[in-house]
């Protein structure tokens, strides 16, 4: 973490609480160029989110506020610094409805509870929708106060640039960009006045204590209904099975009706539209970081995203003639290439670090989440010596001393069984990462030997891909070799 940021963390919770800090934990990345961490002192745990967009910020704040007094569900904000680049939220844990969908759903389907939380979240979707619509400040929506004709073109050029142009999907500009603007003339015909939370995806849920809240509507803005009830059931990678999601829109129209008149059929008609607009815009985000940007995970999402194409397109009939839009996507339901090119990056891979406790665990970027923490501090440590002070575990004196060390096998032993386990589970459930973190006190001596361990035993256990990274030997002048 960079030193001023940090000075700058600690000083707004020690503002605020009046504690100093134990431990500061960067969390992994997502979507956004955002960065949250998990701040920590003895009896208090909260999220310290870092980003440079102030008019973002903002529009955070002002929404948790209106949403708070609305009775809500989402995260309290404590304490703004002085610029608005860093505020401090309630920590809501780490389970996610995502995570506990991937947890569960490969071996027991999407079940009753998991339709029963759906529900749950479908209710409070609607009050967020309708009731916290009303007397919204619609002036601090940033980039836009509403989802309108520009925004929409805007996520369509995203999807033309970043996913079909990288993708090589051919089509005909002109004939496209006319389409673009049918379509969103198409859409814009229902109402369009109500809040629009823009991302409402299980990314975006949490959990805690069983009850869901709600984080990441900073994007919010004025707009049609459709959008977010189409942005969950159809989020590519919670892969809900279709006759569920009918199921769940039904219910979605329901829950709405209690709120105000809902003609069934009209809502309807529009609703496969923006399940369309939605998934090109998921697409575009998919394209930019998986093609453009080389995160990988990201391209995982993509084959669930044309299985939703695929199915709309033979079960759907939009009211609206758009032939060029329509034959770009048949040919991405279509395409083998794409399809495989997805294949070839769905490997498992592991990813091995060491670190120094003293700077923090080093975050997921894969986005997958989960993984295992192995503290060495217990073990005898080489870096108390002046022999071994100037060299790494990956140098042989103190790899022959750290050897020597019966207690040292002991707990390799237990990684191994743990690991392993995980390894083979993964591989049946089709996961693509796991992520491996061994720390000690400098990040120097014992979590690199027992990284570089843990490395060569999956190398010749397992056919997978093993990354390895010392944290503090690539920053320091410590050999890498």
């Amino acid at each position: 973490m960079d030193k001023l940021l940090e000075k700058k963390i600690r000083s707004l919770f020690k503002k605020w609480s009046g504690n100093d800090i134990g431990s500061i934990t960067e969390l992994p990345s997502s979507g956004s160029y955002r960065q949250y961490f998990r701040v920590k002192s003895k009896d208090i745990s909260v999220i310290c989110a870092y980003n440079q967009d102030v008019k973002e910020n903002n529009a955070f704040i002002v929404f948790t506020n209106h949403f708070l007094k609305n009775n809500l569900p989402v995260p309290g904000i404590f304490a703004v610094d002085e610029p608005g680049h860093i505020y401090l939220l309630e920590d809501l844990g780490d389970i996610t409805l995502f995570s506990l969908l991937s947890e569960t759903h490969s071996q027991q389907g999407f079940t009753d509870d998991f339709i029963s939380i759906y529900k749950n979240v479908i209710d409070i979707l609607t009050k967020f929708q309708v009731e916290a619509s009303k007397n919204f400040d619609y002036t601090v929506c940033y980039p836009r106060a509403q989802f309108d004709k520009q925004s929409m073109l805007w996520d369509l050029s995203y999807f033309k640039y970043y996913f079909l142009k990288l993708a090589k999907i051919s089509f005909d500009e002109q004939y496209l960009e006319d389409d673009f603007q049918t379509f969103t003339d198409f859409l814009l015909r229902t109402n369009c006045n109500y809040f629009l939370y823009r991302d409402f995806q299980s990314r975006n849920i949490m959990l805690k204590n069983g009850s869901p809240y709600f984080i990441d509507y900073q994007g919010g803005r004025r707009g049609a209904l459709q959008y977010d009830i189409a942005s969950l059931l159809y989020d590519s990678k919670a892969d809900i099975p279709q006759n569920v999601r009918n199921e769940l829109l039904m219910y979605y129209i329901d829950s709405l009706s209690k709120h105000l008149t809902v003609n069934k059929k009209e809502f309807i008609e529009f609703y496969y539209g923006y399940v369309i607009i939605r998934i090109l815009q998921a697409l575009g985000a998919y394209g930019f970081r998986g093609f453009y940007e080389k995160k990988e995970h990201f391209l995982q999402s993509i084959p669930y995203a044309l299985d939703n194409l695929s199915w709309l397109l033979e079960n759907i009939d939009l009211p609206v003639k758009i032939p060029a839009l329509m034959d770009v996507l048949h040919k991405l339901s279509q395409s083998d290439k794409l399809r495989q090119l997805v294949k070839t990056n769905s490997k498992l891979k592991i990813t091995i670090n060491s670190f120094s406790y003293k700077n923090g665990i080093p975050a997921d970027i894969s986005g997958n989440g989960g993984g295992f923490v192995f503290d060495c501090r217990s073990l005898h440590n080489p870096g108390r010596y002046e022999e071994y002070k100037t060299l790494s575990g990956k140098d042989k004196e103190v790899i022959d001393f750290l050897r020597k060390e019966p207690e040292m096998y002991e707990f390799m032993n237990h990684v191994y069984g743990l690991v392993d386990r995980t390894i083979q589970n993964f591989l049946i459930r089709k996961f693509t990462h796991i992520h491996v973190n061994f720390g000690c006190t400098g990040g120097q001596h014992r979590s690199v030997f027992c990284a570089n361990l843990l490395a060569d035993h999956v190398n010749k256990s397992f056919d997978i891909d093993v990354e390895l990274y010392h944290t503090e030997l690539e920053k320091s002048n410590f050999k890498l070799s």
